[in-house]
């Protein structure tokens, strides 16, 4: 006995092996309206495997470019639609542009970088104090989970001078962003989710 392991990969593996052994011989027929009959023959079998999609558009324009598929495009007969291209069925996708520019300290990001960029074009305001505000403290806890290790306040607003060119100069007094550690990673002790489930219904 033969398993479907040790046969070909089917191209549409929804028909079946039967309908695509159906196909295989379809493309061996030389007799051209043999050949095309049997091409119809086989659409109607494709057809009725599937009788609750029939009422969806283009239904049978997709059968006959399953069909085509099948076939590996071998098929030499009048088909009643234009059917799919083999180069349409893989198509190359577009390249994505990557950023360009480096960024100055990769332990802030970009993201950082650009929000100073924001802050540097706004007048002075509440809003814009509060989005310093919001800055800094975000660069803080970004470098503390880069280093491990607490930064002063000097350091961020000695870096958020240079980002924003020297155009921006902060008071450390007037950030108050106090101490930030980074959060320690936690251990499961070799215990699985279930046990530590048990335990917390413990106490």
């Amino acid at each position: 006995m033969k398993y479907n392991t040790q046969e070909k990969t089917l191209p549409m593996p929804e028909y079946g092996r039967a309908v695509q052994k159906m196909v295989d011989h379809a493309v061996t027929i030389e007799d051209r309206a043999e050949r095309q009959r049997c091409a119809n023959t086989i659409i109607a079998v494709m057809g009725n495997m599937f009788p609750q999609l029939r009422d969806m558009p283009d239904f049978n324009h997709k059968l006959w470019d399953h069909l085509a598929v099948m076939a590996d495009f071998k098929l030499d007969i009048d088909y009643p639609y234009e059917v799919v291209k083999p180069e349409a069925l893989h198509p190359t996708p577009e390249r994505l542009p990557y950023p360009k520019g480096g960024i100055r300290y990769r332990h802030y990001g970009r993201c950082i970088e650009q929000m100073i960029e924001k802050a540097n074009t706004m007048p002075e305001s509440e809003e814009r104090d509060e989005l310093l505000r919001l800055i800094a403290a975000q660069m803080k806890k970004e470098y503390v989970l880069w280093n491990k290790d607490n930064v002063e306040d000097s350091k961020i607003v000695e870096d958020i001078r240079e980002y924003s060119d020297g155009k921006i100069c902060l008071k450390e007094e007037n950030l108050n962003l106090g101490i930030y550690r980074a959060p320690a990673q936690q251990k499961n002790n070799g215990k699985s989710k279930n046990q530590r489930r048990k335990n917390k219904k413990k106490y």
